[in-house]
């Protein structure tokens, strides 16, 4: 992010595609780097006591350049919570495909023998409430990338990410 800032970068283009995700606490890093303040995500556990609104982390260095954020079928999990988040407060144009919908977080027990046990604790939502799994983020702009554009090496959603930042 230095370097580009140091370079004076116009536009800024986060690709999320086939990003199966990660920790929350990453996706709550990468987030606070383009928003100043406000929610991330909820997490809502099946006791309403439990749940638990998660902020930035106060680090934004990336508030004010144009931003666009492609995503895909393969962008999850904690992909989504960043690509939420950034939609919701306004922050990016979402470009590309409906996510995957994984909004769940789980919990894994180890069991005797050396197997394990993985059971969905929590869900996560959106800062406007909206719930991720099974839904997954809707795109602001729907742009497809077929199996024949991938042969042909051609990335439409690129292209219109490219397109929206130059206007």
């Amino acid at each position: 992010i230095q370097t580009m800032l140091s370079s004076g970068a116009k536009g800024l283009i986060l690709d999320l595609r086939f990003n199966g995700g990660g920790f929350l606490e990453g996706a709550v890093d990468v987030t606070s780097e383009f928003i100043e303040s406000g929610q991330v995500v909820t997490v809502k556990q099946r006791n309403p006591e439990d749940s638990e609104v998660i902020f930035v982390n106060g680090k934004a260095r990336v508030t004010k350049i144009p931003m666009v954020v492609l995503v895909n079928r393969g962008s999850a999990s904690a992909s989504e919570i960043v690509a939420g988040a950034l939609q919701d407060h306004g922050r990016a144009q979402i470009v590309g495909e409906q996510t995957f919908g994984k909004g769940t977080v789980q919990e894994v027990v180890n069991l005797y023998g050396g197997s394990s046990l993985r059971v969905t604790i929590a869900k996560w939502y959106t800062p406007n409430g909206n719930d991720i799994n099974k839904t997954g983020i809707e795109p602001d702009v729907i742009v497809e990338r077929t199996p024949e554009d991938f042969e042909n090496d051609v990335d439409p959603q690129l292209d219109k990410a490219i397109e929206i930042l130059s206007q």
